[in-house]
């Protein structure tokens, strides 16, 4: 979290405040307030981006897992199904749908620990589904699929084939699981040198979904080019 200086950065048990925009857990929901100035490189302006967005859990999930031998680094799934509401002032749009909140936590950067991984979540009808795997950074893989019921407690269920998806723009390599190995993208919706997020459109277990995808290529990230290149995108403030 470089955008801001340590002084503007307050936390507490239940909220996060990282200069004008905060994020807020009452016991029912997850607020999240923004208010940010979007700048790009050879934009002459900063845009604004202002708005509120409250997802609420469907179901919760207390299991943490490790993602390495030595849990450096940790990934829980909070709600594995949520619903969300935005409302946004700059630009005037609102919506409402389907959610999903996780978190990852570590005792070091996610480059000193992975070289790559892939994840998807989607929907089902009696609950979700999540596929995470990849390659640490001493070389050793690993893979699994959860399901989550709906009291969301997750379960090891057997994983689905491979289902190579073509590469982005930046010629990002992407991978999820389905049945028969075959998945669709409908849209990219984050598409840059290192990350891609992406809408698929799969079989898994025998029922059609919808699922969020991403990759993530932490080689490229650790790259001197793309660290370089990380501060006109994500300004760096001091403190």
């Amino acid at each position: 979290m470089t955008e801001r200086p340590r002084n503007t950065v307050s936390r507490e048990p239940r909220s996060l405040a990282i200069g004008p925009s905060s994020v807020r857990w009452d016991g029912n929901a997850l607020e999240i307030v923004v208010e940010e100035r979007d700048k790009r490189v050879g934009v002459p302006w900063q845009r604004r981006v202002a708005g509120r967005i409250r997802l609420y859990p469907e179901v919760m999930n207390d299991v943490a897992f490790a993602l390495d031998r030595r849990a450096r680094h940790c990934w829980h799934c909070l709600a594995p199904r949520a619903r969300i509401e935005v409302e946004m002032q700059a630009p005037a749009i609102s919506w409402k749908g389907g959610a999903y909140w996780d978190s990852n936590s570590g005792s070091e950067g996610l480059e000193d620990g992975f070289r790559v991984w892939h994840w998807s979540r989607s929907h089902t009808r009696k609950g979700a589904l999540v596929c995470y795997e990849g390659i640490r950074r001493d070389g050793s893989p690993f893979a699994s699929a959860l399901r989550f019921d709906a009291t969301g407690t997750p379960q090891q269920a057997d994983l689905p084939l491979v289902a190579p998806l073509p590469a982005t723009l930046w010629q990002m390599e992407r991978k999820t699981r389905a049945d028969r190995g075959h998945s669709r993208v409908i849209r990219t919706w984050e598409d840059a040198p290192f990350y891609a997020r992406s809408t698929l459109a799969s079989r898994l277990y025998g029922e059609d979904v919808v699922a969020v995808q991403e990759s993530l290529d932490l080689d490229r990230f650790a790259s001197p080019v793309v660290q370089f290149m990380l501060p006109y995108r994500m300004p760096r403030a001091p403190g």
